[in-house]
């Protein structure tokens, strides 16, 4: 496997997570533009600087799921990763330019397994792993709507005597705090699967080049640099926007005020926290969407433009299975060419 080549894949795979921080720059900054507490350059320098310090705060749980828990590792092979991550990205930049919320996460799971079974058939799906993912697809949307709708519920009822122009006051400062948390929460799952996938790449190509060698196998583990080189692409792809999703999700779901804005990010924080600890790879996007849907639920139902929403599922539903075509595609013609 030549080296060269493993360079070029791992520039595939950056460019995936700069690619991601451009679609999911939505998730970390629309709720902080739609209620005008940052301009859109300013926020995307706050959610940018917080995607890229995100490996201080967290383990590498979720890059080891990736990297072991979705297809067997002797399915690996440097045309399955490469048509995995092209699958990813072609599915993520068409989704960027149509201004569709879709999660960046599913569609690397969609190219990753996509190529592998085109590769060497079913068997080679760690199903425990991608069941995991996919009832997560359920699972993250409708904790955030819960926890958005029952903090929004909560605040209400704490300032039911503050008028709302000293509560707007409040919240827009405190919105600085719960969306630097929300952009700490998406570097540190999402960035997370890129380097699993860079990982068990690298762990492949040095595997092979041990057994050449009559060397012991090495240990799969996430490089320190990998680590870093992740962060960096995902935080320049968010500090670059997306702005066709942002006006999707700050604007068209419903219209959010300070106080929502806070209470949809602190919702989608306290999620992704928790998945990141519990190693579990969700969808940030799902899961602030989610978020979002809750809080202008709090109003009225009407509230919530459920069109749109509607569309952003159907999105959802369709990227695991879209990617993974892709990747097939590219499978096919990559294992010709490689």
């Amino acid at each position: 496997m030549d080296f060269a080549i493993i360079v070029s894949i791992i520039a595939v795979a950056l460019l995936f997570d700069f690619v991601n921080g451009m679609n999911d720059a939505a998730n970390s900054i629309s709720t902080v533009v739609s209620t005008r507490v940052l301009s859109p350059q300013s926020a995307v320098v706050w959610a940018a600087f917080f995607n890229f310090i995100a490996f201080l705060f967290f383990g590498l749980h979720v890059a080891n799921a990736i990297g072991k828990g979705l297809v067997h590792p002797d399915a690996i092979n440097i045309a399955v990763i490469t048509a995995g991550l092209l699958g990813a990205n072609i599915w993520t930049i068409l989704a960027t330019y149509w201004g569709v919320p879709v999660s960046c996460s599913h569609a690397l799971v969609g190219g990753l397994v996509g190529a592998a079974v085109t590769h060497a058939g079913l068997k080679v799906v760690v199903v425990s792993g991608v069941l995991k993912i996919c009832l997560f697809i359920v699972i993250s949307p409708l904790a955030g709507l819960l926890l958005g709708y029952a903090l929004m519920v909560i605040v209400r009822f704490l300032f039911h005597n503050s008028s709302p122009a000293k509560i707007n006051k409040h919240f827009r400062r405190l919105q600085l705090v719960s969306a630097a948390s929300y952009s700490l929460g998406h570097g540190g799952n999402d960035a997370q699967k890129t380097m699993g996938i860079i990982a068990v790449l690298l762990f492949t190509w040095q595997s092979k080049v041990a057994q050449e060698a009559g060397l012991p196998l090495p240990k799969f583990e996430v490089a320190l640099w990998v680590v870093l080189a992740c962060h960096a692409a995902m935080g320049l792809g968010t500090l670059l926007g997306g702005w066709r999703v942002v006006k999707t999700m700050g604007q068209k779901i419903t219209q959010l005020q300070p106080v929502g804005g806070f209470c949809a990010e602190t919702a989608g924080a306290a999620m992704l926290f928790a998945a990141t600890f519990l190693g579990i790879p969700v969808s940030t996007t799902h899961t602030i969407t989610g978020s979002i849907i809750g809080v202008g639920a709090t109003r009225r139902l009407s509230a919530v433009r459920w069109g749109i929403a509607q569309k952003v599922v159907w999105a959802w539903i369709l990227t695991i299975p879209a990617a993974a075509a892709v990747s097939a595609l590219s499978y096919l013609i990559l294992k010709h060419l490689i």
